[in-house]
């Protein structure tokens, strides 16, 4: 049987009256530009993640963007993060100016070493831009403690709901960062139907500034303190977002009981090794990512069974042609470059029913011969 990597049509089948119904509110009101929707959604999202302000924006790219303006961040300045990432972590040091510094990862949660971060710190360092990959949160209160003068920016955009036990506190994505970045792309775990993404933080005077930043840089209109941007979540958006927030925590839920059967069908299986969650984390798992030996070869041969697999991320970023005027050489980060030779990422949406789960295994088994 086919096993998608995604099924998003299976989970819109689901809600189907609800969104449908939020989005024709939406368009009866005609309140397409910050309407009343975009509020509850900030309101609601700042609860979900123990945060003072959220601030709805058109991406996860903009959140990011938006985060590093507000601090101040630009041309001189060096901002450290991860090459193991989506390219807009750190396109958009690059567009606000700044100059990304990479430091390698953890090699068992793919997440940027603290530590390694720590040391790539200069004077001219800004910023520290940890990411949660595949939903499960960096260690924040290290990056924190090792670097107590620097602001961190959380990219939380795989992130949404995920959860890590600080000094017996559980603290949620984004709540423990100066600024807190998400993503409502369509194949998160909160996904709207387009693009949208949103700021949190706890700190008022950020708010303020965020919030006029994503409005052109004026907090009333027609008059502008500073140059900013036309970056506003739409109102159909927040919707469709508000329709399916209820039912997040029951997809993240699916998900890591998708993870645990994988986790137990594959232990095993000499030539793959299944995702490290840390004991203080709670993951939401947007993917299930495993190192595979003959990764390659095994995407094709389950591709020939129908079985959807994507590679996040099979070229990391301070490889990348658009960068290589940062000197950054082969092997100068080499966790990273190990990561991206290895690991590929199999279906675990909360729609896969145990028959897929179980042809995607035995998938890979046959592949290894046993």
């Amino acid at each position: 049987m086919p096993v998608p990597l995604l099924d998003l049509k299976a989970q819109h089948a689901a809600i189907k009256n609800d969104v449908v119904a939020a989005m024709l509110r939406v368009v009866e009101d005609q309140t397409f530009i910050l309407g009343p929707a975009v509020e509850q959604l900030e309101r609601a999202v700042a609860e979900l993640s123990h945060v003072k302000h959220a601030i709805g924006c058109a991406s996860g790219t903009d959140a990011l963007l938006l985060a590093f303006r507000a601090l101040d961040i630009g041309r001189g300045d060096e901002v450290v993060t991860t090459p193991f990432t989506f390219f807009a972590t750190a396109g958009t040091i690059h567009n606000v100016g700044a100059t990304p510094v990479f430091a390698d990862i953890e090699p068992d949660t793919f997440n940027l070493d603290p530590r390694l971060a720590a040391a790539a710190v200069t004077p001219r360092t800004k910023a520290v831009v940890p990411v949660d990959l595949f939903g499960q949160m960096a260690e924040i209160e290290q990056f924190t403690e090792l670097m107590p003068t620097l602001p961190v920016v959380e990219d939380a955009a795989q992130s949404i709901g995920a959860r890590r036990t600080i000094r017996g506190r559980t603290v949620m994505a984004g709540e423990a960062a100066t600024i807190g970045t998400l993503s409502f792309f369509p194949t998160k775990n909160l996904g709207g139907y387009g693009d949208g993404g949103m700021v949190v933080t706890q700190d008022d005077a950020i708010a303020t500034r965020l919030r006029r930043l994503r409005v052109h840089g004026g907090a009333r209109e027609y008059f502008h303190d500073e140059v900013g941007y036309n970056s506003r979540l739409d109102t159909l958006q927040a919707a469709v977002l508000l329709a399916k927030l209820p039912h997040l925590e029951a997809w993240s839920g699916k998900r890591r009981e998708h993870a645990r059967y994988y986790d137990e069908a594959l232990a095993d299986l000499a030539g793959v090794r299944t995702p490290v969650v840390r004991p203080d984390n709670e993951s939401i798992f947007n993917q299930y990512t495993i190192r595979a030996e003959r990764r390659d070869q095994l995407a094709a041969h389950l591709k020939k069974k129908g079985i959807g697999t994507k590679v996040y991320y099979p070229l990391p970023l301070h490889l990348q042609p658009c960068f290589a005027h940062l000197g950054y050489k082969q092997s100068s980060h080499p966790e990273s470059e190990r990561a991206a030779a290895e690991v590929i990422s199999l279906p675990i949406f909360p729609e896969l029913t145990r028959a897929q789960l179980d042809e995607t295994i035995e998938g890979i088994r046959s592949f290894y011969g046993r």
